[in-house]
């Protein structure tokens, strides 16, 4: 099967190493940034084009969402197999006389941090039962996590994924800024934040919990408000905290 991956940001980058890894030949990189194709292409020996697309079995399109549907349009075979890879963009985003398919990886990447791609949960939607078994087999070879979702469902396992992630990740970004402020290593949070993490592996979320919001400590959080100069960092404080207490009815 003859595999060209469209795109050269982090997705593109990591679909690209996962098959090599796994000895599934990507027979080119294709899109608009050269710095970037030209870097992921001397790593991982793969040859890119920004000007012709090579006729292939089976694309997949891991370009920004705004881009997916035009992107999609320039596939320039009829008999193949495309595939996006996003999960808030519906399988009908595709505009093309191929068949269509959304392969959507529930992970976040950068191209700087290794990942096991083993363990990445990959959620498949086709029109065709054949395509169906077909990114079955073949992820397979990459992760064994394989599910299945339709539009609706793979929306909501992204819009989850954007607060499990996103949202956390934006507070980890805030929290430095206070420690930063204040010339507290943020080096020293890190174990903290490591321990949470790992204590939802083993307790459900809203059982481990813990705070002055859900100890009702409300003389502790009016201590915190006056420390809070910067209101954007104020509103997420209250915001949050209100949410916690409603969440435990306190």
């Amino acid at each position: 099967m003859k595999i060209v991956i469209i795109g050269s940001g982090n997705v593109a980058y990591h679909f690209a190493k996962a098959f090599l890894q796994n000895g599934i030949a990507v027979a080119q990189l294709f899109g608009r940034n050269t710095t970037e194709l030209e870097k992921i292409s001397q790593e991982l020996n793969i040859p890119y084009s920004t000007k012709k697309i090579e006729i292939a079995d089976l694309y997949f399109i891991c370009v920004n969402d705004a881009s997916i549907q035009e992107i999609s349009t320039i596939i320039p075979t009829e008999n193949c197999l495309v595939a996006h890879t996003s999960g808030a963009i519906s399988i009908n985003n595709l505009i093309g006389n191929y068949r269509k398919a959304v392969v959507y990886p529930l992970q976040t990447f950068s191209k700087t941090k290794k990942l096991v791609y083993s363990e990445i949960p990959f959620f498949i939607d086709t029109e065709e039962d054949k395509d169906r078994e077909t990114l079955v087999n073949l992820l397979q070879k990459i992760s064994r996590k394989i599910g299945f979702a339709k539009d609706i469902t793979r929306k909501h396992i992204h819009l989850t994924a954007v607060f499990a992630c996103n949202f956390t990740n934006h507070l980890f970004a805030r929290a430095k800024e206070i420690a930063d402020k204040h010339a507290i290593p943020f080096d020293y949070f890190l174990p903290l934040i490591d321990e949470t993490v790992q204590k939802i592996h083993h307790l459900e979320p809203k059982l481990a919990q813990t705070g002055p919001a859900i100890r009702n400590d409300n003389s502790v959080l009016e201590e915190h408000r006056k420390l809070l100069k910067d209101s954007e960092q104020l509103l997420i404080y209250d915001t949050l905290n209100q949410s916690i207490k409603k969440m435990y009815e306190l």
